[in-house]
């Protein structure tokens, strides 16, 4: 397919294994082409109804897309597909949703400047993902958290900020609620918490600032064609653009088609997104005999009601256009 890097087959390194066990997370390098790229977004402007040479034009800091259609990983990105397939224990265990065009941009703001200070810890968006489902250890709806780069991302321009230390915090709290957990519930059997926003209920289990190393904190930054992956439980903000270059990404989940498992008669068959779990609960050996207590249910969060609105929005500028 034209603008697609074959995979030509891809193997993660023992550098780059070792890195996500330590870290969380791995980058993949050149998983698509600049003209695949430009494809995948040619119709981004007509849509936010912006002008790319107009940056009066780009009236909010950061938007959200909503989606209007999904490829494949195996098309788009099969290099990222075959690191993908490692990570969890096989290609075959994957259910491919595809990456869709809910495109994530990053305008910035007219007063930010490329000489201001951009500290990672201070930035106020750190959240966990998966506003659509009730959230178990095992979850297998968000089985890793993708970050393609449709745009060139340079420090301070607005990549998205991780922190690997996060992981252990949210697994902890989610060993402990076997029952169940949403964004907005401490657990499914509490709710005097109901009204919790996400990203309130997450910082209170996982940030506490003098827990967390500086070394923690990375900036998911590259070239078009870049592909991050990181473990499903990945703390991670929207960082600050202070360049006020354009930085556009996605954040397509990957599901497995049966949960994590964490309770394997022989450890050398966890994959290592099981491994990192576990490494992280201080349990390598695994989980022996840790169920899930409440049924596997969906969850609508009020941000997917937002983008149905958006998209009837872009339908009709896009008709306009034509």
């Amino acid at each position: 397919m034209p603008g697609v890097i074959e995979n030509q087959g891809y193997t993660l390194t023992e550098e780059q294994k070792a890195h996500f066990l330590e870290h969380g997370y791995v980058k993949i390098p050149q998983c698509f082409t600049r003209e695949k790229a430009a494809e995948f977004t040619s119709k981004m402007w007509t849509r936010l109804g912006m002008d790319p040479n107009d940056k009066s034009t780009w009236t909010v800091e950061k938007i959200n897309m909503a989606w209007h259609y999904h490829t494949p990983v195996q098309e788009i990105a099969p290099k990222a597909w075959s690191a993908m397939g490692q990570l969890l224990g096989g290609e075959d265990k994957i259910s491919d949703d595809g990456w869709s065009d809910g495109f994530i941009v990053n305008f910035g703001k007219p007063e930010y400047k490329p000489d201001d200070e951009l500290d990672l810890r201070s930035l106020d968006g750190w959240h966990n993902d998966g506003d659509f489902f009730v959230h178990f250890l095992d979850s297998p709806e968000q089985a890793l958290l993708v970050i393609p780069l449709w745009s060139d991302i340079e420090t301070k321009g607005g990549g998205t900020a991780v922190c690997g230390e996060g992981i252990k915090y949210i697994a902890k709290h989610l060993y402990e609620h076997p029952e169940g957990t949403t964004p907005w519930m401490r657990s499914l059997d509490d709710p005097t918490h109901s009204t919790y926003e996400g990203r309130d209920f997450w910082l209170e289990l996982a940030w506490n600032r003098s827990k967390i190393s500086d070394e923690s904190f990375h900036e998911a930054t590259g070239e078009v064609g870049d592909v991050y992956l990181l473990h499903p439980l990945m703390l991670h903000s929207a960082s600050r653009n202070l360049l006020r270059k354009l930085r556009v990404i996605t954040n397509p989940p990957v599901s497995l088609k049966e949960p994590f498992c964490f309770d394997r008669a022989d450890p050398k068959d966890y994959s290592l997104v099981e491994q990192k779990t576990l490494n992280d609960l201080g349990m390598p050996n695994g989980l022996p005999g840790w169920k899930i207590t409440n049924p596997r249910r969906e969850w609508i969060s009020n941000r997917i009601k937002r983008q149905q609105e958006e998209r009837r929005k872009e339908l009709e500028r896009l008709n306009g256009e034509q």
